[in-house]
């Protein structure tokens, strides 16, 4: 497996429980900046027997990226409330819930 793979899932299990990342972020902490489309071909292509937050990735707007209603969407949801993540019409307020919300909030004093 490519190192820069490797990177890719290191940056995506090191997502904490109760917060997500766009495709684009995970690209930029792996060092593939302008990759997050690698990011989301690898999701689906995670290797036997490794185990993901797949559930914590994002689009960059926030939304999930499956077709809302499809079975996918629905686990994906279901994950993310289970650890406390506001998902709303399919969207999760990165704002709140994003790896930098903490920075933004210290930063801008964001709700």
């Amino acid at each position: 497996m490519k190192e820069e793979y490797l990177r890719v899932f290191e940056a995506i299990a090191a997502i904490p429980p109760g917060r997500v990342a766009s495709y684009g972020a995970i690209a930029a902490r792996a060092g593939l900046p302008g990759r997050a489309r690698l990011v989301g071909r690898l999701l689906g292509e995670v290797p036997d027997g490794m185990t993901l937050p797949w559930f914590r990735v994002l689009r960059s707007s926030g939304h999930i990226a499956m077709p809302p209603g499809s079975r996918g969407f629905r686990e994906q949801c279901r994950l993310l409330r289970a650890e406390g993540v506001e998902v709303k019409n399919g969207r999760v307020p990165l704002s709140r819930f994003g790896l930098d919300a903490d920075v933004d909030r210290q930063l801008w004093g964001l709700p």
